[in-house]
């Protein structure tokens, strides 16, 4: 009777870590796709951005590219940010498996 009970002690110890890692797991994920998201959100509103200025220098007759440089590399950036996280993200499930 004692084995039981340390038998399964033992087993609810295990299952209890196990709930632990996946908890952190979950969380870890949670974390990173945030970050993707923040930076897809920034991106967008630079988008929009762009959209402003160029409608707004076509109505003047200014149309230039030159002005847009800043935007697109600030893009550029966090696209690059993001395949980084997405990789990150892929590595850590795979982990996980």
């Amino acid at each position: 009777m004692a084995d039981f009970f340390g038998d399964l002690g033992k087993k609810i110890t295990e299952v209890a870590d196990d709930l632990g890692r996946m908890a952190g797991d979950t969380i870890e994920t949670q974390k990173i796709k945030s970050q993707i998201r923040s930076l897809k959100r920034a991106n967008d509103k630079d988008y929009m951005d762009i959209g402003r200025m160029v409608y707004e220098e076509f109505q003047d007759g200014e149309l230039s590219g030159t002005d847009y440089i800043t935007i697109c590399e600030a893009i550029e950036k966090r696209d690059e940010e993001i395949e980084k996280k997405e990789t990150e993200l892929e590595k850590f499930k795979e982990a996980k498996l």
